[in-house]
């Protein structure tokens, strides 16, 4: 019995529209990143960055090692299109709700309070659950459960680092807004008397 082939259409494709959609969100970053600025943002946490990035360039390197190494997509992948689909949409959403505060770092700008509206009503970080599920689906549709497992890990250490930050980033932000706020009340009262 020999062994199945190796799906190359679906992996290269795969793999140009997982690239593609990583080089979007770069040049989209970069884009923004001018605003960003101008308005004053500050970055947060980056030193968690670099991890980040690697992640994501290996991701793509241990999916074709595995899938050289014999792992096959399983009878049931095409069930894992409906998560895929779910994670861009979550993404989609993301990009639409954050508009030109969007960044694959954390900026944010002083004074002005989170996004509450789109996605952001009833996810508080839809675009990091997009990776979770990602990065667990991809590989499963090529049978390469040890790069989703892996991945999926090496995730879940870097969110909690990364949503931790973005966090106490978005607190900062807020407070900012609010002491604004209350020294404006203040010097109106001043003169109001």
């Amino acid at each position: 019995m020999s062994a199945a082939p190796v799906p190359w259409i679906g992996l290269v494709t795969f793999l140009v529209l997982l690239i593609g959609e990583r080089l979007f969100e770069l040049r989209l970053a970069a884009r923004n990143l001018p605003t960003l600025k101008a308005r004053g943002a500050v970055e947060f946490g980056g030193t968690h960055y670099p991890a980040v990035v690697a992640l994501h360039a290996l991701f793509p390197v241990a999916l074709i090692a595995e899938v050289l190494a014999g792992a096959r997509p399983p009878v049931w992948w095409p069930w894992l299109l409906a998560p895929i689909v779910l994670a861009e949409a979550l993404r989609a959403a993301s990009i639409a709700a954050l508009g030109r505060r969007w960044h694959v770092r954390i900026w944010v700008i002083p004074g002005e309070e989170p996004v509450r509206s789109g996605i952001y009503r009833w996810l508080r970080h839809p675009n990091y659950l997009a990776v979770v599920i990602e990065l667990a689906a991809f590989p499963l549709l090529f049978g390469a459960w040890r790069t989703a497992a892996g991945a999926t890990a090496i995730n879940v250490v870097l969110m909690a680092i990364r949503i931790s930050g973005e966090d106490r980033a978005l607190e900062w932000a807020s407070r900012q807004a609010h002491e604004a706020g209350a020294a404006s009340a203040g010097g109106d009262r001043l003169r109001l008397a």
